[in-house]
């Protein structure tokens, strides 16, 4: 239809979630789409777009305001029949049973496609929910051949998930000091949310390296938080709570290994335990740690900058042209210097 109406690209809107707005959610044969351009939106992306733009006054005309708050009350209103990503799979409390029990996963099976499929529905929830709180867009990172190629995408995660019991996301939050890392460890029922940072270059001992990170952190409630001080090589990690890198930042230091640390990861961790297989409860917990890892932690913290370079000494120019001059006076003490400012004699006899 788009084709005989000469129309280059279709919209489609539903509940359903994609990473970016060229996937979508059914597949479609690619001779399809050879002159036709096909996109997707979740109604929960409109809303938050809409939502987007209200919170950033980017709308100047008072009318369109009052329309598009209009648009999103009538969007939000529970008879609308939009929703959000708020359960996994049906599949899903099988699955993590199975994992528990130490069973394997079949990479090519329905159960295991549809459990990554659901992860990345709630990857764009995790992201708009993010978004509207912070009234900016988040974003989920991913390689260039899974943006290019969502099929590709689901094929790689689901090889992935099937080997190492994993779900994992990376959330890339605007002038963030580094990106948002969420892993949904299967076998051991925990979320995990991380950053990693380079370790400030001045600091000349780990002590100081870490004072400098907890000074950040000083204010951040510490239940559950933890410091990983990275060191280079195959040198020894070490870690401790938060609160305790508070209170002694020597204890991140190495006693098997000379080397200092040069980078650092702040963790948070929840362990779900039996509420983990919740398909609902799931979902639940990890829209509950997110934003609570990205309040106590990910907003406080900010990469280390280089400091500018100090004035250390005169310009060695100008010390050069001054020492010349200096010379010259010297080697012709008959010719005073007027420029100079002062006389030299051309003989001088010490005080007897």
């Amino acid at each position: 239809i788009a084709k005989s109406n000469k129309i280059d690209a279709i919209i489609t809107i539903s509940n359903e979630f994609t990473a970016l707005p060229d996937h979508s959610p059914i597949k479609i044969p690619k001779n399809q789409l050879r002159s036709t351009n096909i996109f997707h939106w979740s109604w929960m992306f409109a809303v938050t777009q809409a939502t987007l733009l209200l919170q950033q006054s980017a709308i100047s005309d008072p009318d369109q305001v009052f329309i598009l708050e209009e648009v999103l009350r009538n969007l939000n209103h529970e008879s609308s029949g939009i929703s959000r990503f708020d359960q996994m799979n049906k599949e899903w409390k099988d699955v993590v049973n199975k994992i528990k029990s130490n069973g394997t996963l079949n990479k090519n099976s329905e159960e295991v496609e549809n459990t990554v499929s659901s992860w990345h529905q709630e990857q764009r929830d995790l992201c708009l929910v993010m978004s509207r709180m912070i009234a900016e867009p988040v974003e989920i990172k991913m390689p260039r051949s899974h943006s290019s190629d969502p099929v590709e995408r689901l094929k790689s995660d689901c090889e992935k998930f099937a080997r190492d019991h994993l779900l994992a996301t990376c959330l890339s939050v605007p002038n963030a000091a580094t990106d948002i890392d969420v892993v949904a460890d299967i076998k051991r029922r925990t979320i995990t949310c991380s950053m990693r940072l380079n370790a400030p270059q001045d600091k000349k001992s780990t002590k100081a390296k870490v004072n400098w990170l907890t000074k950040q952190l000083s204010k951040a409630k510490t239940d559950n938080i933890l410091i990983k001080a990275i060191r280079p090589g195959r040198a020894e990690t070490t870690q401790t709570s938060l609160e305790e890198a508070i209170k002694n930042p020597d204890i991140l230091e190495s006693k098997n290994s000379n080397s200092i640390a040069t980078a650092f990861e702040v963790c948070y961790e929840i362990d779900l335990a039996g509420n983990f297989s919740g398909s609902r409860k799931f979902i639940q917990e990890l829209e509950l740690a997110v934003p609570e890892f990205y309040l106590q932690v990910g907003q406080k913290l900010r990469a280390w900058v280089a400091p500018p370079p100090k004035i250390k000494n005169k310009d060695p120019v100008t010390i050069d042209k001054e020492k010349e001059e200096q010379e010259e006076i010297y080697s012709n003490p008959e010719k005073p210097s007027i420029e100079s400012g002062f006389f030299i004699p051309a003989k001088f006899y010490p005080p007897e």
